[in-house]
């Protein structure tokens, strides 16, 4: 039947809150769901790159001859002879376009071919000649190149200070000084970039499929590179494999496969070989931290001092805003939080997972553990003592703070009440720890469309990009509610730059966003269907949104998801294995617009944190100027065996100060204070405290050996 005033009754439970599985789930598991390239276009050509072997310098020569008389090439694209590019914000995307050498990994030649194989061929019969020049790609505290930026990622203050931090130190009864290095990190999604990119010369249109985590921007970034207005450009992203961050603005891949469809006229697929990601879609850049805490003897802190040096590369400025949390979590007068970076030959870091939060409260969190071994103090306690009522940085009041109602119920749930000493199992040492974590609700501007049809069902349509969180899922319910109808009997349109614009899948924006203007649309329709008398018209009824004025407005409020981390691991004293045996999270996360997906992306957050903690880090080779962890068999991800039973729970949170929804991002909070936690819980165990991650057999045996003292000025 017509949906008319008669129907909008609610009919089921309020779609929000429901454990709803993921609407595509089935097509995952059994194959169906297609991505970026999983396109059978007919005529399809394939594209491989060719990255340069020099850490810097200028290419002198490109020998594509023999490339060219290999079975199937289609073409050699090299700086001599590419198109030339319009202007972009992000000189990453400058491919072919000149001779330098930034780093290496740099793309400098890309082979099309007839089929995969075929390109590969090409690409590795490319000859390229260099004149190489001095390179340096290690960083270190002391480094000349070093300055402080005006801005940190996310446009933070590089530097902020209040009060007399230095004087506030010297003067604290109980003191902490101490320095710890996170390496470099890389996103390694399951799903490899990739895109199938289709040039229509008779239509004048260029269809995209892509492997990214928003199809507005990349139509925005393709317009301005290839010369094009936005509606001769549709760019796809039905599914995308994870991104974690990498994904999160265009890269080299897409912009490549648009050059050689254009270059031969066919629909052309590239994806990235694993071997390429680490210098070319970005990492997480090394941080060192130098962190002092003052405090009183019963704990209350009198002064913090956080101090991050990083790395850029040549190309672009990003800096990691490792320091900005501290400016969030714990009340102190006197302060100071500053960023230092250097320009090195290297590739342009970029966001991952939580950028800022996670290096930036491993650290914190370390040091808030050391200064409460100091003090003699309950590292929960500690934090509740010094739980701040208005935001530190800014003075402003907490949309919503319940961080200590997660620590308190996290110790429940742990059975942390009397922490026992650590204990001994043969030759195991068995400790728990703990961290806080906190990351900011981010909102975007966003459009939605909703649209009632005659056979009782609705489309929503919004841009929005399920990168594996449950997006799609997690839209229907909020547009179901909003209408007060099943939720089967909506179905949603996402991942196409031609639907109403949305931002992009990253920094926990997501939900919040396009769920404000779905909300807004969906309400708005069912406001369109109360007024309409009688049967819907054939072509059924509309209503849009547009959240752009409501979501820019600056808050009054400093609002920030909060959450604690218990962790009890044991460390091995034969081979120097840590393993963690339990790991429980409680968040504070606004409203829970569906539990299963939540807990899905909050464990998911943890086992990443996990990882960070114990296995993951990529080197950069200072004679090569090359990552040495460049597939997954040298980047050691968590897998099963690497994974315990990990709980992930949240308190009940209703925050009005946020969105229609009452939501807050849960993508990225899971990963903050993990590692920290597992690291606290190490130190609890062993008596030595790591201060170098990943904690690695060979260092945790290398502490053992030397003793606590010792094992702290090695960290």
């Amino acid at each position: 039947m017509s949906p008319t005033a008669a129907t909008l009754e609610p009919t089921t439970a309020a779609a929000l809150g429901a454990s709803v599985p993921r609407r595509e789930g089935r097509e995952k598991v059994t194959g169906a769901a297609r991505y970026a390239a999983e396109q059978h276009l007919p005529l399809r050509a394939y594209a491989w790159p060719v990255p340069a072997t020099v850490a810097r310098g200028r290419i002198t020569a490109v020998d594509t001859a023999g490339a060219l008389a290999l079975p199937g090439v289609l073409g050699v694209l090299t700086p001599y002879d590419a198109p030339r590019l319009g202007p972009s914000d992000d000189p990453t995307l400058q491919l072919l376009q000149d001779l330098r050498v930034p780093h290496r990994g740099w793309y400098v030649a890309l082979a099309i071919a007839d089929t995969l194989e075929e390109a590969r061929a090409a690409a590795t019969a490319v000859r390229v000649t260099y004149a190489t020049e001095p390179h340096d790609v290690t960083l270190r505290a002391g480094h000349p190149g070093l300055y402080t930026p005006d801005e940190a990622n996310g446009g933070y203050p590089a530097h902020r200070e209040q009060g007399d931090p230095d004087a506030a130190f010297a003067e604290a009864p109980v003191r902490v000084d101490v320095r710890y290095s996170v390496p470099p990190l890389h996103n390694h999604a399951m799903e490899p970039h990739a895109a199938t990119a289709d040039w229509d010369a008779e239509r004048g249109h260029l269809t995209v499929h892509d492997s990214c985590q928003g199809t507005t921007v990349v139509r925005g970034v393709l317009a301005g590179l290839f010369r094009l207005r936005e509606d001769q450009i549709t760019v796809l992203a039905e599914h995308v494999g994870g991104g974690f961050g990498s994904k999160g603005t265009p890269r080299p891949h897409v912009v490549l496969a648009v050059m050689a469809t254009r270059y031969c006229g066919r629909p052309v697929t590239l994806a990235l070989p694993r071997q390429h990601m680490a210098a070319t879609v970005g990492h997480r850049a090394p941080t060192l931290h130098h962190l002092q805490l003052g405090a009183r003897p019963d704990g209350t802190l009198t002064a913090l001092t956080h101090e991050v040096t990083t790395h850029t590369s040549q190309v672009r400025e990003f800096v990691e805003q490792a320091a900005v949390p501290a400016r969030v979590m714990y009340a102190v007068r006197d302060s100071r939080t500053t960023h230092r970076v250097t320009a090195l030959d290297v590739p342009t870091p970029s966001w991952m997972r939580a950028p800022g939060e996670t290096p930036g409260m491993y650290a914190l969190e370390s040091a808030m553990d050391e200064l409460a071994d100091a003090l003699g103090m309950d590292p929960v306690e500690l934090r509740v003592r010094n739980d701040p009522a208005t935001e530190p940085d800014s003075g402003r009041p907490f949309s919503s703070r319940h961080l200590v109602e997660c620590l308190r119920e996290g110790a429940r749930r742990f059975g942390w009440a009397g922490r026992r000493p650590p204990r001994r199992e043969g030759p195991l040492l068995i400790g728990a720890g703990m961290a806080a974590a906190t990351y900011p609700v981010y909102i975007a501007p966003s459009g939605a469309r909703a649209h009632a049809r005659p056979d009782g069902s609705y489309l929503v349509e919004v841009n929005a990009t399920d990168i594996g969180t449950g997006a799609r899922t997690v839209m229907a319910q909020i547009a179901a509610d909003a209408l007060h109808v099943p939720l089967d009997a909506v179905s949603l349109a996402i991942g196409n730059s031609s639907l109403p614009p949305g931002p992009v899948a990253g920094g926990s924006t997501g939900t919040a966003s396009w769920g404000w203007a779905v909300h807004d649309a969906c309400t708005a329709l069912t406001d369109r269907l109360a007024r309409h008398e009688g049967p819907l018209p054939a072509a059924g009824l509309s209503a849009s949104a547009d959240t752009t004025q409501s979501a820019k407005q600056k808050s009054p409020y400093a609002r920030h998801s909060f959450g604690a981390h218990f962790a009890e691991v044991q460390a091995d004293t034969v081979t120097g294995e840590v393993r963690v045996r339990r790991l429980i999270g409680v968040f504070a996360a606004g409203r829970i617009l569906n539990p299963r997906t939540a807990r899905s992306q909050l464990i998911g957050g943890m086992v990443m944190g996990l990882g960070m903690a114990l296995t993951e880090h990529s080197a950069l080779d200072p004679a090569f100027g090359d990552f040495a962890e460049r597939d997954l068999a040298a980047y050691h991800v968590p897998t099963n065996a690497d994974v315990p039973a990990i709980e992930a729970h949240w308190i009940d949170e209703h925050d009005k100060h946020l969105n229609p929804m009452g939501s807050k991002g849960i993508g990225e909070i899971g990963i903050v204070g993990t590692a920290a936690a597992i690291g606290n819980a190490v130190c609890h165990a062993t008596g030595r405290r790591l201060r170098e991650l990943p904690l690695t057999p060979d260092r945790v045996l290398a502490a053992l050996d030397a003793g606590p003292e010792a094992a702290g000025r090695a960290g």
